[in-house]
């Protein structure tokens, strides 16, 4: 009997460095990442503030290069897509939910959930129906025409990640989405996560410095100081 191969990693990172300038300092925040994350997976990213999470969220996601190494998604090396065709990329395939909720004041929220559908040409019936079925998902049925104003923190983070959900992505990327929480929010916006990551089958990663938050997830990677530790895959 011939051995199968085993699955491509939906993500597959290798030898991923970023430099950022600082006057005529450098500031290394990742020092050779390398790293495998497959589909449907539900893992936390763990480590202090300035380790590096962030920055490593946004190359996961398409929202920023590495200095040097390769970030491949299903196979396709992100720093080798054109501008537009990364953009189309992110709108399609990743959703972002971040600690400030990005929330348009002057819309409401179907308004705000229907964005990333609108830039994607969905017609506008379509997207308000779908944006609405979300925010029923979530909870939010009821504040459906409210603005951010009116919305509480735990509220506006549910629009986010209804706004997040709308174009059905591959992949979830949330960082310190508890971070502008009290902790009973917070657990209840996890919660929520784990919920919509067990029914859709999509891939979720969560960066947090809260040791709690990170517990809820059934693996976890610690970053220190731009590195993944030795043995931080538990």
């Amino acid at each position: 009997m011939s051995e199968t191969e085993p699955p491509k990693p939906l993500l597959s990172v290798r030898g991923v460095r970023k430099t950022y300038a600082l006057g005529r300092r450098a500031i290394e925040v990742l020092q050779g990442i390398d790293l495998d994350i497959e589909a449907g997976a539900f893992l936390a990213l763990r480590g202090a503030s300035g380790a590096g999470k962030s920055t490593l969220l946004h190359l996961l996601g398409g929202l920023d290069s590495p200095t040097a190494g390769t970030v491949e998604f299903d196979g396709q090396n992100l720093s080798r897509l054109s501008a537009r065709r990364l953009a189309r990329f992110r709108n399609s395939r990743v959703g972002f939910v971040f600690q400030a909720y990005h929330l348009l004041p002057e819309l409401d929220a179907v308004e705000n959930v229907c964005l990333p559908a609108r830039l994607a040409r969905a017609p506008a019936a379509a997207a308000a129906g779908r944006a609405r079925e979300l925010l029923e998902r979530v909870g939010l049925g009821h504040r459906l025409d409210h603005r951010p104003r009116e919305l509480s923190g735990g509220e506006q983070q549910r629009v986010a990640i209804a706004r997040a959900l709308i174009n059905d992505p591959v992949l979830l990327l949330a960082d310190e989405p508890t971070g502008n929480l009290d902790s009973h929010t917070g657990e209840e916006i996890i919660g929520l996560l784990r919920r919509l990551h067990a029914e859709s089958g999509m891939t979720l990663l969560i960066a947090t410095h809260d040791l709690h938050v990170a517990t809820c997830a059934p693996k976890a990677i610690d970053l220190v100081d731009g590195r993944i530790a030795p043995d931080a895959v538990a």
